[in-house]
């Protein structure tokens, strides 16, 4: 289930010079009006509903949203290479963002499998905030992104580079704002070790999550430049 490559990535990203570094590669980029519109009303409404303090209340909802943009994607792949087995260029692409997405969606399981058992051992769940609301929140989700998907992969993912920095700058925050307080929690988690993951308390989870987040973010950006290049080089 582990991602060696993207582990490795994650622990390098523990060094402050190297993450301002790989922060600030795509901290400037501009999405599109649509996804933009989109990212707007997707932080507001979680905001709205969950507040805009960090919580692991709200950490939870947002990793159950989370994997959705990567189950999209991967079903709009599988849906377009059907049709387009002979494109070879094509088929690259689409198996590539496949790819990533598989991998992105394992990670965003650990993340709400692990966050959900703190959230039920410190008492804060609330069924109707925290699991309904989430759920047909994803339904909703879902739907949009994979539309949007259709008609443009790059929106698509600008608007997943949104979501992930937003989440990046929660995690980010909420580390900040209760380091010490973390550090004193430790993490007992059978799906960590299943996943395979070495974590010793939440703040080490939170910190490696905020990594992941990042990472998400960048690739992002990084697929619609790859897609950018085979069409120069196609032309």
């Amino acid at each position: 289930m582990i991602n060696k490559e993207h582990e490795k990535l994650v622990q390098k990203l523990k060094d402050p010079a190297f993450l301002d570094e790989y922060k600030t590669k795509f901290d400037t980029y501009k999405v599109g009006i649509v996804p933009k519109m989109l990212g707007k009303i997707l932080v507001f409404s979680g905001n709205f509903i969950y507040g805009k303090t960090p919580s692991y209340r709200k950490f939870k909802a947002v990793e159950v949203i989370a994997r959705i943009p990567y189950q999209s994607w991967e079903l709009a792949s599988y849906m377009f290479l059907t049709a387009m087995y002979s494109n070879e260029e094509k088929a690259i692409e689409l198996s590539q963002l496949s790819e990533f997405s598989r991998e992105a969606q394992d990670n965003e399981t650990m993340h709400v499998v692990v966050i959900s058992q703190i959230v039920k051992r410190v008492h804060t769940n609330n069924f109707i905030l925290h699991t309904f609301i989430p759920l047909v929140f994803s339904f909703f989700y879902f739907v949009v992104v994979f539309i949007l998907y259709i008609f443009s992969s790059k929106a698509a993912l600008e608007l997943n580079y949104m979501f992930e920095s937003h989440a990046f700058e929660q995690y980010d925050k909420f580390l900040k704002e209760n380091e010490e307080k973390l550090k004193l929690n430790k993490v007992e988690s059978r799906f960590l070790k299943f996943y395979g993951r070495d974590i010793d308390n939440e703040y080490d989870l939170f910190f490696s999550i905020r990594n992941d987040e990042i990472i998400h973010r960048n690739k992002s950006i990084e697929k619609i430049i790859e897609k950018e290049k085979r069409s120069k080089i196609l032309k």
